[in-house]
């Protein structure tokens, strides 16, 4: 690959020398090190809302053995509308589905 096509797929020039991190796509060392700690900043946050989501798929888990040995059902569905409308008017459209992904982790499917 000549030093041209190289420069064109991965954002560098041969004067920018070892120049940033490739994967960041940025152009300036300063840029590939704030999108580096941005990403590690990231990975934390989805570790920690994994965990939530397994602790909510957990409480999840009691309310539904709960409500089936009391005689109930294993789906409340006006109470799952009510957690579809507050993600919706939280995080707009999108909000749903990911509410329904959370919902379908948490009871499985319906």
């Amino acid at each position: 690959m000549s030093t041209d096509t190289t420069a064109a797929v991965t954002g560098t020039t041969a004067a920018a020398g070892a120049g940033p991190a490739p994967d960041t796509g940025a152009r300036t060392p300063e840029a590939a090190g704030v999108i580096t700690d941005a990403r590690g900043r990231i990975d934390d946050l989805d570790a920690r809302i994994i965990a939530l989501v397994q602790e909510r798929m957990g409480v999840s888990a009691v309310i539904q053995r709960e409500r089936i040995a009391s005689g109930g059902r294993r789906v409340n569905l006006s109470r799952e509308m009510e957690v579809l409308a507050h993600y919706r008017d939280r995080l707009g459209k999108p909000g749903t589905a990911l509410a329904m992904t959370l919902l379908e982790l948490s009871r499985g499917r319906i």
